[in-house]
């Protein structure tokens, strides 16, 4: 992996895990938590993780949202940050797509499959 690509996937990384805000109990806070997810062609995908795949041709713009339900979203003025997304190979990419700024082994599945995965996610999946 170049420098370059490295740094971006380190950023993604980070990005998703300071996303993630909870209490320590008893102050009355709640726990709040932003998914991984990114918004390409007017559709919002989640990310699955320890998936096989190949990345295929290049999609277009797409967008990380911003997390605004954690304590480290500068007070809800983090913006969106732009990425790029790709086809993964043998799926359709109304199905699930890649994108630069994820980790290696994650994909993303289009909302709309909810917790049931296509048959062609599941087969992507290490382990299945």
């Amino acid at each position: 992996m170049n420098p370059a690509k490295a740094l971006v996937v380190a950023a993604a990384a980070a990005m998703a895990v300071g996303c993630t805000a909870s209490s320590g109990g008893g102050g009355g806070e709640s726990d709040a938590s932003c998914v991984f997810q990114v918004e390409y062609d007017r559709r919002m995908y989640s990310d699955v993780a320890n998936a096989e795949f190949e990345v295929g041709k290049k999609l277009g713009p797409a967008v990380l949202p911003r997390c605004d339900d954690s304590s480290d979203d500068d007070g809800g003025t983090a913006s969106s940050d732009p990425t790029v997304a790709y086809e993964i190979e043998g799926v359709d990419p109304s199905i699930a797509i890649a994108v630069d700024a994820a980790p290696e082994g994650v994909l993303f599945v289009a909302e709309e499959y909810g917790k049931e995965l296509p048959p062609e996610i599941e087969k992507l999946i290490k382990g299945s």
